[in-house]
């Protein structure tokens, strides 16, 4: 019983590893699509101030939370969205094109505008440390 109960605890967390590599993979494409616009370089400190910063009374903590680990609620819908951080949902950052999709979403939604390949790449960088 003691070696199924860590055979499967093995699998969990093996699954969580190709996740968490899945997810840089996605990243890192994306950093790279995002230097071939132009963008120098990236910073997580800024990631962090526009995850907090408010445009006219929204802000990605509006349903995301202020912590990513956490899980978020729609500001209209009221649906629970999973938290944003890969170390807590190793789901998150896997898929470059549901990247883009929710960026082109949630960036209108909340600036009224696209977001830049320097804001995003600067929110990706702050997210996958999360």
């Amino acid at each position: 019983m003691k070696n199924a109960v860590l055979g499967v605890m093995g699998a969990c967390l093996l699954g969580a590893t190709v996740n968490l590599a899945q997810a840089g993979e996605a990243v890192d494409q994306l950093l790279d699509s995002y230097r071939q616009q132009g963008v120098e370089s990236f910073s997580a400190e800024q990631g962090a101030a526009f995850w907090q910063q408010s445009f006219d009374g929204r802000s990605c903590t509006s349903c995301h939370t202020a912590d990513p680990t956490q899980t978020g609620l729609h500001q209209r819908t009221r649906k629970p969205i999973e938290p944003m951080a890969p170390s807590v949902n190793p789901q998150r950052l896997t898929d470059v094109k549901t990247i883009n999709k929710w960026f082109l979403r949630n960036c209108k939604w909340t600036l009224k505008r696209e977001c830049s390949p320097q804001e995003k790449g600067n929110v990706l960088i702050w997210l996958q440390d999360q």
